[in-house]
């Protein structure tokens, strides 16, 4: 299918995000969701994608695109199946005339949307874990000092939020690779700043929790985001 991209006068005016927990729940082994008039979803390439994917990676790939799709339409006005997108597994979303960004983690989805570059993540507040050797591997070294001086509690929360803001960096610059660029990116908490190491990039950047998930995102204006 021919992709026709977007044009200015469809665009949406600004940033809006949309977090959907347990997104694509409705949706059915053959790519159908349930309640949709329009019948198919997914585009017939994201169908032939998912077939090549294991069953578990099959499911998470059509729920997330379909769930994509879905709140992308609503804002373009149009069918989810005309949304301009082309979403190879593996791969960032490529929306024509625009930019999206995806981030999924269990069973928690976050979708960005806006006229310029940007990127989204999102992870578990509560998730359990010791951030000492994470920080020590990935993080540059002074942020890693500051961030073992904190007490336990707040380490783990404040190195989540460190981490959901650089992921969310990282699908901001496009080609950026999370193993050799989070070493890259530096939060520094006092000054609310994000900031690149090396290319001395310092994008805009926002966190907010929302049902129980840390959600971030980087580029222009996302601080004005509208949720939808």
């Amino acid at each position: 299918m021919k992709i026709t991209p977007l044009t200015p006068a469809c665009l949406p005016p600004g940033v809006q995000l949309w977090l959907r927990p347990g997104a694509g729940s409705a949706l059915t082994a053959d790519g159908q969701a349930d309640g949709q008039e329009d019948g198919q979803v997914l585009s017939a390439q994201e169908l032939v994608w998912g077939e090549a994917l294991a069953p578990a990676g099959r499911r998470r790939y059509w729920q997330s695109r379909a769930a994509m799709r879905q709140v992308l339409a609503a804002a373009l006005d149009c069918t989810p199946q005309a949304v301009p997108l082309r979403s190879p597994p593996g791969q960032p979303p490529d929306l024509a005339g625009g930019w999206v960004s995806l981030s999924h983690s269990g069973d928690g989805l976050l979708v960005g949307y806006a006229p310029r570059p940007i990127g989204v993540d999102l992870e578990w507040a509560e998730r359990p874990l010791e951030p000492g050797p994470l920080a020590r591997r990935f993080f540059p070294a002074d942020e890693c000092a500051q961030l073992l001086q904190l007490p336990p509690a707040q380490r783990r929360r404040a190195f989540l939020e460190s981490w959901v803001r650089k992921e969310a960096a990282i699908k901001w610059q496009a080609d950026g690779r999370l193993a050799s660029d989070l070493v890259n990116w530096h939060w520094d908490g006092g000054a609310a700043q994000l900031t690149h190491g090396r290319a001395g990039w310092q994008p805009q950047v926002t966190l907010c929790e929302r049902e129980g998930w840390l959600c971030a995102a980087v580029g222009d204006a996302v601080e004005r985001g509208i949720w939808g």
